[in-house]
C-alpha cells in the first residue's frame, strides 16, 4: 500500500540523508521523493511516497517526528488532496510521425491539466505533461505502442496538497499559529433564555 507523507524540515545539510536512512532502517522502499521550498523561510517541504503495509503509516510518521530538523509530518494520503506530477518526455521524431505526436499532445491537453510540446529538434520532440500519475503513464504507453519511440523520460515525483483550508499541524509548521475561528454573524437577539445554545 502506498503512503504519502508531507514533512516540513529545516533547510540544513544532511536532512535528506537522515530521512532516506530512516526508511532504509525500516526496510521500506521510497517510491517518490520531492523536496522544495515551503511557505516559511528556512523550512523545506518534503513529499514522500512509500510502499508499506497499512499499519506502518503511524510508525513511519512517529519515526519521522523523532528525526533532528523535522518540524512537522502529515500523513496526507488518507485525506482529500490534490496530487500532480510533472514529466518531460523526449520522443524520436521524423517527418512521417511528427504530426501524430502533435495530435497526441493536443488530445492529452484536453483530457488533463496540461500537455504541450516544449522543444522541437530535427530528430526529436519534447512533451511537457502535468497531471496525475495514471495520465502520464497513459501517454507513455500510447507513445510506446505506436511507432513513436520514447528516447528519454524525466519525472518530478508526486506533489500533493490537502484540499481546503490548512490543518492546525500545517499552520504550526509554517509558524502561523492556530487557524482563525470565524465569528458568528446575524445571531438572533437574546430572548431571555439562560442557555446560550437556545439562542443560536
Amino acid at each position: 500500500m502506498l503512503h504519502t507523507f508531507v514533512a516540513y524540515v529545516e533547510d540544513k545539510p544532511g536532512v535528506l540523508t537522515r530521512v532516506a536512512s530512516l526508511f532504509r532502517r525500516l526496510n521500506i522502499n521510497i517510491i517518490s521523493l520531492t523536496v522544495g521550498h515551503s511557505e516559511r523561510p528556512g523550512v523545506s517541504r518534503m513529499t514522500i511516497v512509500a510502499d508499506a503495509h497499512d499499519l506502518a503509516g503511524d510508525r513511519i510518521r512517529a519515526s519521522l517526528h523523532k528525526l533532528e530538523d523535522v518540524v512537522d509530518v502529515d500523513d496526507i494520503g488518507r485525506a482529500p488532496n490534490v496530487t500532480r506530477e510533472l514529466a518531460l518526455i523526449k520522443v524520436a521524431a521524423t517527418a512521417h510521425n511528427r504530426s501524430h505526436i502533435f495530435e497526441l499532445a493536443e488530445v492529452f491537453r484536453a483530457r488533463i491539466v496540461g500537455a504541450r510540446i516544449v522543444d522541437l529538434a530535427p530528430d526529436s520532440l519534447m512533451i511537457e505533461i502535468t497531471g496525475v500519475e495514471s495520465k502520464i503513464e497513459g501517454l507513455i504507453q500510447v507513445l510506446n505502442e505506436t511507432e513513436d519511440r520514447v528516447l528519454e523520460v524525466c519525472r518530478s515525483g508526486k506533489m500533493t496538497m490537502r484540499r481546503g483550508k490548512h490543518s492546525r499541524g500545517v499552520l504550526r509548521a509554517m509558524g502561523a499559529g492556530e487557524p482563525e475561528v470565524p465569528k458568528p454573524v446575524n445571531l438572533p437577539l437574546d430572548t431571555g433564555h439562560d442557555n446560550f445554545a437556545d439562542n443560536i
